[in-house]
Formats: structure tokens, sequence, C-alpha cells
């Protein structure tokens, strides 16, 4: 499988967001079809104010476009995103859902007692079918013998209709779907991840 070129990544998050969809991501002897996606742009995001300045933990997010930023939420699950648009400037898609095309018995391994449609139905369940971890945040995805690949869609691939809607678990304006329709899925694909709203904090 290609890499997707860096002038891919290199573009709005929004654009990237969308075109995802259908595209594969290879990592650990499986690779996944991406059916779901979220964008995140740091500074005029109210949902991701945890990128609007960088920290150890989120340089990768400053970077070049192409790279993987991966980090840990929820005290279990790793959660792989790529970075988009230009350096300095904190954008990002979440990589959420997807359906295993290659490797199943590697899946199926980490994955076990889980149904099929439920392998990656979520960013963590993701993670966990590709071996995902925090070690291959900052990976460059676009260089060769990279780790994790992202390649395009399969060109014989017919492509369901793209939807959108507000982003899973978010609070606050960030969580508005008419002002941030920044979920991206494709229409009809079981392994899309169910939609919840987010709860506000106590005190907030």
């Amino acid at each position: 499988m290609k890499s997707l070129p860096r002038s891919f990544f290199d573009r709005p998050v929004l654009e990237v967001g969308a075109d995802l969809l259908g595209c594969r991501v290879r990592h650990g002897g499986v690779t996944v079809r991406i059916t779901e996606t979220e964008a995140y742009a740091g500074r005029v995001d109210p949902a991701s104010r945890v990128l609007s300045r960088p920290t150890r933990h989120n340089a990768p997010v400053f970077g070049p476009a192409g790279h993987a930023f991966v980090y840990f939420t929820y005290g279990h699950h790793w959660m792989l995103c790529v970075v988009t648009g230009e350096p300095d400037v904190p954008e990002v898609v979440l990589l959420r859902a997807g359906e295993v095309v290659a490797g199943h018995d590697v899946a199926a391994e980490r994955r076990a007692g889980v149904s099929e449609r439920d392998w990656c139905r979520g960013p963590g369940r993701l993670t966990a079918a590709l071996g995902v971890t925090g070690g291959l945040s900052g990976v460059d995805l676009c260089a060769p013998g990279s780790p994790v690949v992202v390649g395009g869609p399969l060109a014989r691939e017919g492509r369901h209709g793209v939807r959108t809607g507000p982003r899973v678990g978010v609070s606050g304006p960030g969580g508005d779907g008419t002002s941030y329709p920044w979920r991206f899925w494709l229409d009809g694909e079981p392994t899309v991840s169910p939609y919840r709203p987010g709860r506000r904090r106590p005190g907030r």
C-alpha cells in the first residue's frame, strides 16, 4: 500500500477529514478502511483548547502535515490523529472508526470476544485493532518505511455518500452540530460509531 503524499494532508482540516473516508490505514499487520473521522482546529475550535498551545505531549500537532499524533484518553484509550495544514497551526483529524480489510486473524486476536463489526467501531477500538500506542506519536506517515501507512482508497471501490454532523462526546459550543458539523462518516456503514452528545462537567 502506497502512502498518501504530504500534499494530501497539507490542506484545510475539514477537507482532509472528509477525504480520508474510504482511505486505508495500516499498522501491525492490520489494515483498516476508514469510515468515520472528526476534525479539530485548535485555535478557532472551542472543542480543542488542549491544542491551543504547544506542550511536550502535543508537539507533533505544531509540526508539518502528514505526521501522526497519538494521545491517551479516558485512562485506557489511545487515539490516533493525523496532522493537517501548515506548521504552527494546530489542526488534526481524529480517525474515529473503520472496517478491517486485511489482517483479520491479527485483529481477531487483539479484539478477542468482540464482534467483527465492532473491532474498530470507535477511536479507542480502532487503535486497539491496529496495535497503535503512544510510541507512534510524531511518526511521519509520508516517509518511506513508516510503521504507520495511510493510503488512498482502492480504485475499484464504490463510495458511499458522506454525511456530516456534531462530534461525538463534545459539549459546549464545539458540540453544536450546526456551527461545527465536523464529524464525517460514510452513509450506511455499520462500523460507524454511535453518536453520543457531550456531558458538561459539574461546575462548568
